[in-house]
């Protein structure tokens, strides 16, 4: 069932606005796991000032939901009302600034660490770990092979629900384990990034390293959500799926990997209520076996 078109109210009232507003966009193709229903409308934004005036002027009532690579996310079957945000070309920019790099937050994770190891600058190859883009990164904290955003973060630049826009230091983040203490309001639209002197081709070394250690442990070449639970105190979350028996459990065509049990995975005809299915089966049974109560890390939006 579409949602009600909305997209001619706004542009009668954003004359200026220079972004796409797309009606009842499917969001499946634009998720890992390839599932999922439409958004009432997608608003893909010039630059950040297209954003801040969109905002500045959207009406208070009609909710924002930000997509970033799609990664870390189901959507709902239902799809998502309201507006949902996707930034693009604008905000894809990569800057080194002496020891310093500036990011757009549309930019891949990956190709920030690229940037770095190219620029001889070490302490951000743990970029090439995490399957998404600066915006998720800095949302969640993300982290991977010892590293997290928060140990490399200077800055970040966001837009708030009223279309203000704001400079935070990496101590105004309030960051913990994959987790920003800012208002989910706020839509993050760069990082400014600190590394130190590095030899290139050891960081070049480093980046391999980590990529084959992804290909060997992790489905990647599946349609997945990347780690589906957080990690809780003093556990692997991996570990306590496999011991209560999760390993390759299914719910429709969604199953738990055989690879690497934090990880759920689209076989291919999945529902997103399949693979929401699955992941809250996974919850239950390790909190009767272990006690344990796993937390998502996958963001789940938008109406069933």
């Amino acid at each position: 069932m579409p949602f009600p078109d909305i997209v001619p109210e706004l542009k009668s009232k954003l004359p200026q606005l220079r972004g796409r507003l797309l009606p009842n966009e499917p969001l499946a193709p634009l998720t890992w796991f390839r599932v999922g229903g439409p958004a009432q409308v997608l608003f893909v934004p010039e630059d950040e000032a297209d954003l801040s005036s969109f905002l500045s002027k959207l009406s208070a009532d009609i909710p924002v939901t930000v997509v970033g690579l799609g990664s870390n996310l189901i959507v709902r079957d239902g799809g998502v009302p309201g507006v949902v945000i996707r930034l693009g070309r604008g905000f894809s920019d990569i800057k080194v600034e002496g020891e310093r790099i500036r990011t757009g937050a549309a930019v891949p994770d990956v190709r920030v660490a690229q940037a770095a190891q190219k620029a001889g600058l070490a302490g951000l190859a743990f970029l090439r770990g995490i399957p998404g883009a600066i915006g998720g990164a800095l949302r969640m904290n993300g982290g991977a092979y010892g590293r997290e955003t928060k140990d490399a973060l200077v800055e970040a630049r966001g837009v708030d629900r009223g279309g203000k826009i704001h400079v935070f230091a990496n101590g105004d983040m309030d960051y913990t384990y994959r987790h920003c203490g800012l208002p989910d309001d706020i839509i993050f639209t760069e990082a400014l990034f600190q590394a130190t002197p590095g030899d290139p081709a050891a960081i070049a070394a480093e980046m391999d390293k980590i990529t084959e250690s992804r290909e060997a442990t992790q489905p990647i070449k599946s349609r997945t959500g990347g780690s589906t639970f957080k990690n809780p105190p003093g556990h692997k979350a991996w570990q306590l799926i496999d011991a209560a028996g999760c390993r390759g459990l299914s719910v429709g065509d969604a199953q738990v990997s055989e690879l690497h049990c934090n990880f759920l995975i689209n076989r291919g005809n999945a529902t997103a209520a399949d693979i929401e299915t699955l992941g809250e089966t996974v919850r239950k049974r390790v909190k009767e076996t272990s006690g344990v109560e796993l937390e998502w890390e996958i963001k789940r939006i938008g109406v069933g």
